[in-house]
């Protein structure tokens, strides 16, 4: 008789695909816990679209001539020696140099650390390109009502099909290159984001009945 290898009836799900309701209820999820670190220079409309353009080269020309590779662990990809800045420290500095933006300047123009989706509901431009322009790449101009942005994604989580198993641009082994690399820990799987997600549901529910406990007894 033929055996079923253990992998094969291990992961059905994997070969297959999830059931529709299934993947409908996984997509949910996914863009509930949607997660982005994104950095941005805000320039005023008055510079015009092509002095956007040039910061946007000058802060490229001072990234390393290096390569990025696609995975921190991927040693077959080529590196290209070169002198230059790691492009989270250019993109800072130059943001703490030009961006109009008082708020965000001063810390490199930092958006937030993993801010969910709508987090920057007043700029509604700038919040779609957290979660749509690619990881590690400086994007733009962004035209808004508040200027010319300029946009870094540092680091982004549930977007696999923009980033793949990929969800952080990290410094490499030289202190210059950019290299994509997956989360800490490993990539989550579907069950283990379906269990942690409903572990915080139930904790904040907890948390809300007992803070309308303490009310109602005040």
């Amino acid at each position: 008789c033929v055996s079923a290898s253990p992998a094969a009836s291990a992961a059905p799900m994997a070969a297959f695909g999830y059931p529709p309701a299934l993947n409908r209820v996984r997509n949910d999820l996914l863009a509930l816990t949607r997660r982005s670190t994104t950095r941005h220079i805000l320039l005023p409309r008055s510079v015009g679209s092509d002095a956007v353009l040039t910061l946007k080269q000058n802060i490229r020309n001072r990234v390393s001539a290096s390569k990025k590779t696609k995975s921190s662990h991927d040693s077959n990809e080529s590196k290209e020696e070169g002198k230059g800045e790691f492009i989270i420290d250019a993109f800072s500095s130059a943001a703490q140099r030009f961006s109009i933006d008082k708020d965000t300047a001063s810390n490199g123009g930092l958006l937030g650390e993993l801010v969910p989706q709508g987090y920057l509901s007043a700029c509604p431009e700038l919040d779609r390109a957290c979660f749509t322009e690619p990881l590690g790449e400086i994007c733009g101009p962004i035209e808004s009502d508040f200027g010319y942005h300029l946009v870094l994604v540092c680091a982004r989580t549930n977007c696999p099909k923009l980033d793949g198993v990929y969800t952080r641009v990290i410094r490499g082994d030289d202190g210059v290159t950019a290299e994509l690399a997956p989360p800490d820990g490993g990539e989550k799987s579907f069950e283990r984001e379906l269990v942690d997600f409903s572990l915080g549901q139930i904790g904040f529910w907890i948390a809300t009945a007992f803070a309308g406990g303490l009310v109602a007894e005040l």
